[in-house]
């Protein structure tokens, strides 16, 4: 553990003065991140190829009162995606229909299937959301039947775009040099700038002359969520959607979303860790093993019953999934001992559902730290492959290189997530090429990795008002992580195995303070082992999150261990 960065700083910094700069800030740009805005990180929409065709197409439609689908992802960000443009359309005076592809039955993206049968059903103009980026054969059928289809996206582009009317995505290799500056957005990010362009074209022609304009910021609360969800970098733009989204999300107004939070039972404002580990697990649920359109359904109703009906079959969903995926979790992890020493984790399995995979290649990513592609089998010796990578490694552009060589049916994503499909007589040799491809970047990034620390207390210091001050730097994520304190020296005064493999700590200093620590799903690893059975008499450091645990009579402050040291 490296407890070189601290936070001593100069005598005029202060400690969020330090954590800003720890992540990159530039001095003399302090005072715009300290409290993140809107007007302060939004750019001009036109900035960003084809969105000014996109604003005005998708501005004639409503205009015209055509039919309009969106065309969603069934995960988080596709869902709320969808549901921002859908709510935006009726703020607009009009309506969308929305269509969500079932994942075992049609896969991921826009099928041509699907869009001629929705151009034939009377849709005018499909707007594509996180999706559609690498949808070449798709979007050639639909232009050839003459169906008009807007592309607005996130993933890694090829050279060759995807024959579209508009294809709005920071990731095109052609994007201007402002839009490839956001090219850590989320789709639903992307889908809220189309809807500030939308805005602004509709006042360019007059629309709201009589005409109350849209509350753009009401619909924060779902960019937050996508955002979150999907693992954006929570840096710059995305950062000040997410804060600004958190407040909005705390007013309660969009009545799916309260729903949502109702059940999972939080009985506070959320924050940015409540969205990826409680609310968005649920609306994935509908789309890995329940119904795929209940997200979009759920963040659009305008009747309250509904609302929780729906939130609450998706709790039920979400416990569903957590079996599934402990079972495939088990089978894939049996397979890694046999694996040798890759650089890039490849397991498959016959049986696998579909709908967990991506979720245990983060697992496995999380336990061997390196990138990790799980592959679910079918009877048809058709493999459909999630993965995860670690920072420094861009996954998705290998998977498209691996596409482009021929060792996949289909495949793309961004650096960090990317999904396939691999006909299981090629696995080995794509598992091999892959390997090839990524094993100098895995070796660099792991050889980066090092415990950054951004304080330094003893453990009396560990107090709620601290953990409030340090949160205040936040919302954190991924690209912006949260601060990691180191509390010592202590020692272990009771060490013991709670869930299914979590360690729980009371701890004391050498001032008398004491607090809990929790390491979470590190029972078994060689730290848990040492912190449950080693010398309880022996002095430590403990490195990781503070938070506050509000669950007792009084309000504390505890500590998520990351690592841990002797003294």
């Amino acid at each position: 553990m490296d407890m070189a960065q601290t936070a001593s700083g100069g005598l005029s910094d202060d400690i969020i003065t330090q954590l800003l700069l720890a992540r990159g800030v530039a001095r003399e740009d302090l005072p715009r991140h300290r409290a993140p805005t809107l007007r302060a990180f939004l750019p001009d929409p036109s900035e960003f190829r084809d969105m000014e065709l996109a604003a005005r197409r998708l501005a004639d439609a409503i205009e015209r009162k055509e039919a309009i689908t969106i065309y969603g992802d069934y995960d988080v960000d596709g869902a709320t995606s969808a549901a921002l443009l859908i709510r935006l359309i009726r703020m607009l005076g009009h309506d969308a229909r929305h269509y969500i592809p079932d994942r075992l039955l049609e896969g991921y993206g826009p099928t041509g299937e699907a869009l001629v049968r929705l151009g034939a059903e009377g849709a005018q103009l499909i707007v594509t959301v996180d999706c559609g980026a690498m949808a070449h054969e798709a979007l050639a059928m639909a232009a050839d039947a003459g169906v008009e289809v807007i592309v607005v996206d996130h993933h890694k582009c090829s050279a060759e775009l995807p024959q579209a009317l508009a294809l709005v995505n920071p990731n095109r290799l052609d994007e201007s040099d402002i839009g490839a500056a956001h090219g850590h957005l989320a789709a639903v990010g992307v889908a809220f700038l189309l809807g500030v362009a939308l805005v602004r074209v509709l006042r360019g022609r007059g629309w709201f002359a009589g005409r109350a304009e849209p509350d753009l910021f009401a619909l924060l609360d779902l960019v937050a969520l996508g955002t979150v969800a999907d693992v954006a970098a929570l840096h710059g733009l995305n950062r000040a959607l997410v804060a600004q989204g958190l407040k909005v999300m705390a007013r309660r107004e969009n009545i799916g979303m309260a729903a949502l939070i109702d059940a999972s039972r939080l009985n506070r404002a959320p924050t940015a860790t409540d969205l990826g580990f409680a609310l968005g697990p649920r609306v994935n649920a509908g789309g890995r093993v329940g119904e795929a359109t209940l997200g979009v359904r759920l963040l659009t109703t305008q009747d309250a019953e509904e609302a929780r009906e729906i939130a609450d079959q998706l709790s039920r969903l979400n416990e569903e999934r957590r079996a599934i995926e402990m079972a495939v979790q088990e089978a894939a992890e049996a397979q890694i001992e046999r694996q040798g020493n890759r650089s890039v984790v490849v397991v498959s399995g016959k049986g696998w559902h579909p709908g967990v995979i991506g979720i245990v290649a983060g697992r496995i990513k999380e336990k061997t730290g390196k990138p990790s592609l799980v592959i679910a089998l079918d009877d048809d010796g058709v493999g459909k492959g999630s993965g995860r990578s670690i920072s420094g490694v861009d996954l998705g552009a290998a998977i498209i290189g691996a596409r482009e060589l021929g060792f996949l049916v289909a495949g793309g994503g961004h650096a960090m997530a990317a999904g396939l499909t691999v006909a299981q007589d090629r696995l080995e040799a794509f598992a091999d090429w892959l390997d090839d491809r990524l094993a100098g970047d895995v070796g660099r990034a792991q050889g980066a990795q090092s415990l950054l620390l951004d304080l330094a207390v003893a453990p009396r210091g560990l107090q709620p008002e601290l953990v409030e001050l340090l949160e205040s730097a936040g919302p954190y994520g991924m690209g912006w992580p949260g601060p990691r304190v180191a509390v010592g020296p202590v020692r272990v005064v009771k060490a013991d195995v709670v869930g299914a493999d979590h360690l729980r700590m009371i701890v004391r200093g050498e001032d008398g303070a004491s607090f809990k620590a929790m390491a979470f799903r590190a029972a078994q690893t060689e730290m848990g082992q040492t912190l449950i059975h080693g010398d309880h008499g022996r002095k430590l450091w403990l490195a990781g999150r503070a938070r506050i645990d509000d669950w007792g009579s009084r309000r504390a402050a505890e500590l998520h261990v990351d690592d841990a040291a002797w003294a």
